[in-house]
């Protein structure tokens, strides 16, 4: 963006940074350490990892802090930090079906292949206070613990379990998307135009702000556009990442890291006439346990494959992937902050003059 600041009043900037500071800090109770952030806030960490577009859990814990638990605030930090990093490699395309899972569940289907795994999930509790959390320490953490039994090193160690859609390929049921010729778009270093391939829809919405992604495909949901989705198969676990070695042949494992998929199922493909009716599928992949994030996604990677010919806001593409950046959308709403003196009075100018001229 061109605006700046305008030149000054340094002094007034500086303390009103050291009062940012001060706001944190001034209760009774000791600095949160970004320990425990990163494993006691999990879901939020997570969620800036996904948005600031790098998966690095202790930078997301560090920028939440930093930020006082504004979520976007702490992604816009994480992104400005991944700016400055060096890309040493690219990794191989990974393959999800090598996911060791915590939780997988289909809404489509009662009974698939390996079964339904709950996993950690708050879908079928109350959303009730839960006061004795007041009373949590270090004790009853132990306890607790150490009553439940259960191994740490052994979750989400579990072999492979195959795709639930799978199923409907089998039969002939499900439309395939069209491949991607040629290498994917990277999003950070081209400026695609509209209409952008796949590889670049899917990018945006993976890094897109969860809340924003929501209520466009609520939007959908709700009428406003023709998919009425279905919730094939959710996926959080972790997947194996490679790289490639020097040598151009082999593989290097760097690590496992932490995902959340879901493969949305929709009404029948639009097809030309005499064509075989089948279902349609939409994808969402994103960092980390963002459960409603990948749901969304994968509504809104369908929504923008409508062939309508008068589109929703969620079927089309230039708007739903120039309004989802969180990062963006913050930058450009809060640039209103900034002096538009002249801007302004230019403004008044004319209004004074249209009403002087119509008296």
């Amino acid at each position: 963006m061109g605006y700046v600041a305008v030149s000054g009043g340094e002094d007034a900037i500086r303390r009103s940074r050291e009062l940012v500071d001060y706001f944190r800090l001034r209760g009774e109770s000791s600095p949160i350490e970004v320990k425990q952030i990163r494993e006691q806030q999990r879901l939020a960490v997570d969620k800036v990892m996904g948005e600031g577009a790098l998966y690095a859990p202790d930078i997301a814990a560090l920028a939440l802090k930093q930020a006082e638990g504004d979520s976007v605030e702490a992604s816009f930090i994480v992104r400005a930090y991944r700016a400055t990093q060096p890309r040493r490699y690219i990794s191989k395309p990974v393959d999800t079906t090598d996911m060791q899972v915590i939780r997988r569940i289909s809404g489509a289907f009662q009974d698939i292949p390996g079964g339904q795994i709950l996993g950690p999930t708050r879908d079928y509790t109350l959303r009730l206070i839960d006061f004795s959390l007041l009373e949590e320490t270090g004790a009853s953490v132990q306890t607790f613990l150490s009553k439940l039994g259960i191994d740490p090193s052994g979750v989400g160690d579990s072999a492979p379990f195959a795709k639930v859609v799978d199923l409907l390929r089998a039969e002939g049921l499900l439309e395939e998307v069209e491949s991607n010729e040629g290498a994917p778009s990277d999003i950070t270093r081209e400026n695609l135009p509209f209409p952008l391939p796949r590889s670049a829809k899917l990018q945006t919405l993976a890094r897109g702000e969860t809340g924003a992604m929501m209520a466009l495909a609520y939007s959908s949901i709700r009428g406003y556009g023709d998919i009425h989705p279905y919730l094939g198969e959710l996926r959080i676990g972790t997947v194996p990442l490679y790289l490639p070695h020097p040598d151009g042949v082999q593989t290097v494992y760097a690590g496992r890291v932490l995902v959340t998929e879901a493969e949305i199922i929709a009404q029948y493909a639009e097809g030309e006439k005499g064509c075989t009716p089948k279902l349609t599928l939409g994808y969402g992949f994103c960092f980390g346990h963002n459960e409603l994030k990948a749901l969304s996604m994968g509504i809104l990677d369908r929504c923008m494959r409508s062939r309508a010919p008068v589109k929703a806001p969620a079927e089309d593409e230039e708007f739903v992937l120039t309004h989802i950046d969180g990062v963006e959308a913050s930058g450009f709403v809060a640039h209103w902050k900034l002096p538009h003196y002249v801007t302004f009075q230019s403004t008044l100018d004319r209004l004074r003059k249209s009403q002087r001229m119509g008296e």
